[in-house]
């Protein structure tokens, strides 16, 4: 199921994520509490062995979990990240990263998500890469 209006609000703020724009990250899909964001394979992304970075991996969880958190954030609130942990399950190239963020729990000032890192490989193939657990508050936006 679509929903054009929380789409439209993950959209208006991740066009404006130079890091994910320059990385060549996309949104997949948004739904309430659930956000998954794609990463292509590139020389941008990759480590000296030529597999997808650490750092991508973890900025990508934190941007697909952070934008679950933001579709149940109050109307003119943003979310910032105060934590997050994760761990890494397997090192892969080619193909592209799949980040499922959702929210696990609204609180009054924090907002607890997490995500699941996959990997997809050309031939359609699906491999857990990485489990990220996170902890967000809700800021003012600003722009």
């Amino acid at each position: 199921m679509t929903h054009p209006k929380l789409h439209a609000r993950i959209d208006a703020s991740f066009v404006r994520q130079g890091m994910m724009q320059h990385l060549g990250a996309r949104i997949v899909a948004v739904a309430p509490g659930k956000v998954e964001v794609a990463l292509p394979y590139s020389e941008r992304v990759t480590q000296q062995q030529g597999g997808y970075h650490g750092g991508a991996m973890g900025a990508l969880a934190d941007i697909a979990a952070g934008y679950a958190g933001l579709t149940v954030a109050p109307e003119g609130q943003e979310v910032t990240t105060v934590e997050y942990k994760i761990n890494f399950l397997a090192a892969f190239q080619g193909g592209e990263l799949r980040a499922r963020g959702h929210v696990v729990r609204v609180g009054k000032r924090l907002i607890i998500t997490t995500a699941e890192v996959v990997h997809l490989d050309d031939d359609g193939g699906e491999s857990p890469c990485a489990l990220m657990q996170q902890t967000l508050a809700t800021v003012n936006k600003t722009y």
